[in-house]
Protein backbone atom coordinates (compact mmCIF):
# COMPACT_ATOMS: atom_id res chain seq x y z
CA UNK A 1 0.00 0.00 0.00
CA UNK A 2 2.69 2.48 1.02
CA UNK A 3 4.80 1.53 -1.99
CA UNK A 4 1.85 2.18 -4.31
CA UNK A 5 1.35 5.64 -2.81
CA UNK A 6 5.07 6.46 -3.08
CA UNK A 7 5.15 5.22 -6.67
CA UNK A 8 2.15 7.36 -7.65
CA UNK A 9 3.77 10.40 -6.02
CA UNK A 10 7.05 9.74 -7.83
CA UNK A 11 5.27 9.47 -11.17
CA UNK A 12 3.28 12.65 -10.58
CA UNK A 13 6.32 14.70 -9.48
CA UNK A 14 7.78 15.32 -12.98
CA UNK A 15 4.43 16.65 -14.23
CA UNK A 16 4.16 19.01 -11.25
CA UNK A 17 7.75 20.13 -11.69
CA UNK A 18 6.99 21.18 -15.27
CA UNK A 19 3.99 23.31 -14.35
CA UNK A 20 4.22 26.82 -15.79
CA UNK A 21 4.29 29.59 -13.21
CA UNK A 22 4.06 33.36 -13.22
CA UNK A 23 5.91 35.73 -10.94
CA UNK A 24 3.77 38.15 -8.97
CA UNK A 25 4.74 41.64 -7.78
CA UNK A 26 3.85 40.81 -4.18
CA UNK A 27 2.01 38.60 -1.71
CA UNK A 28 -0.41 38.62 1.19
CA UNK A 29 0.87 36.82 4.28
CA UNK A 30 -0.88 36.09 7.55
CA UNK A 31 0.80 36.16 10.93
CA UNK A 32 -0.36 34.80 14.28
CA UNK A 33 0.93 35.78 17.71
CA UNK A 34 0.31 32.51 19.58
CA UNK A 35 0.49 34.21 22.98
CA UNK A 36 -2.03 37.00 22.44
CA UNK A 37 -4.03 35.29 19.70
CA UNK A 38 -3.69 38.38 17.49
CA UNK A 39 -3.88 37.73 13.75
CA UNK A 40 -2.57 40.22 11.22
CA UNK A 41 -2.24 40.27 7.45
CA UNK A 42 0.86 41.65 5.73
CA UNK A 43 0.51 43.01 2.21
CA UNK A 44 4.08 43.08 0.84
CA UNK A 45 5.69 43.78 -2.50
CA UNK A 46 8.75 41.79 -3.60
CA UNK A 47 11.78 43.06 -1.69
CA UNK A 48 9.64 44.80 0.92
CA UNK A 49 9.82 44.19 4.68
CA UNK A 50 7.01 43.94 7.17
CA UNK A 51 6.88 43.40 10.89
CA UNK A 52 5.11 40.94 13.15
CA UNK A 53 6.01 41.56 16.78
CA UNK A 54 9.74 40.86 17.11
CA UNK A 55 9.96 39.43 13.57
CA UNK A 56 10.95 41.20 10.39
CA UNK A 57 9.63 39.44 7.29
CA UNK A 58 11.12 40.10 3.86
CA UNK A 59 9.26 38.88 0.79
CA UNK A 60 11.79 37.94 -1.89
CA UNK A 61 9.42 36.53 -4.52
CA UNK A 62 5.91 35.15 -5.01
CA UNK A 63 4.85 32.75 -7.78
CA UNK A 64 1.56 31.16 -8.80
CA UNK A 65 0.37 28.68 -11.46
CA UNK A 66 0.04 30.24 -14.93
CA UNK A 67 -3.57 30.84 -15.86
CA UNK A 68 -4.74 30.42 -12.26
CA UNK A 69 -3.84 33.45 -10.13
CA UNK A 70 -6.10 32.22 -7.33
CA UNK A 71 -4.24 28.91 -7.39
CA UNK A 72 -1.52 27.56 -5.21
CA UNK A 73 0.83 30.46 -4.42
CA UNK A 74 4.29 29.99 -3.04
CA UNK A 75 6.62 32.68 -1.70
CA UNK A 76 10.27 32.94 -0.78
CA UNK A 77 10.59 34.57 2.64
CA UNK A 78 13.42 35.64 4.92
CA UNK A 79 12.32 36.00 8.55
CA UNK A 80 14.63 37.51 11.16
CA UNK A 81 13.99 37.93 14.88
CA UNK A 82 15.25 40.96 16.82
CA UNK A 83 18.49 40.19 18.61
CA UNK A 84 19.47 37.28 16.35
CA UNK A 85 21.85 37.43 13.42
CA UNK A 86 20.76 34.25 11.68
CA UNK A 87 17.28 34.12 10.13
CA UNK A 88 14.72 32.02 11.97
CA UNK A 89 13.36 31.09 8.53
CA UNK A 90 14.64 31.42 4.98
CA UNK A 91 12.97 29.54 2.14
CA UNK A 92 9.82 28.83 0.16
CA UNK A 93 6.40 28.58 1.81
CA UNK A 94 3.47 27.04 -0.06
CA UNK A 95 0.00 28.50 0.51
CA UNK A 96 -1.84 25.19 0.26
CA UNK A 97 0.60 23.34 2.54
CA UNK A 98 2.10 25.69 5.14
CA UNK A 99 3.29 22.72 7.22
CA UNK A 100 5.50 21.56 4.33
CA UNK A 101 8.19 24.14 5.16
CA UNK A 102 6.98 25.97 8.27
CA UNK A 103 8.39 28.72 10.41
CA UNK A 104 9.44 26.96 13.62
CA UNK A 105 9.01 29.67 16.26
CA UNK A 106 7.72 29.43 19.81
CA UNK A 107 5.57 32.56 19.62
CA UNK A 108 4.76 33.35 15.97
CA UNK A 109 3.32 31.56 12.95
CA UNK A 110 3.52 33.00 9.43
CA UNK A 111 1.99 31.59 6.27
CA UNK A 112 1.26 32.61 2.67
CA UNK A 113 -2.34 33.38 1.70
CA UNK A 114 -1.93 34.38 -1.95
CA UNK A 115 0.14 36.27 -4.49
CA UNK A 116 -0.87 39.78 -5.52
CA UNK A 117 -1.33 39.90 -9.28
CA UNK A 118 -1.72 43.65 -9.68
Amino acid sequence: MIRAVLLSLALAAPAAAQEQVNAAPGAVLRGLDKVSGAVSDLDLRNGERGGLGRLTITLRECRYPAGDPAGNAYAYLDIVEEGRQEPVFSGWMVASAPALNPLDHARYDVWVLRCKTS
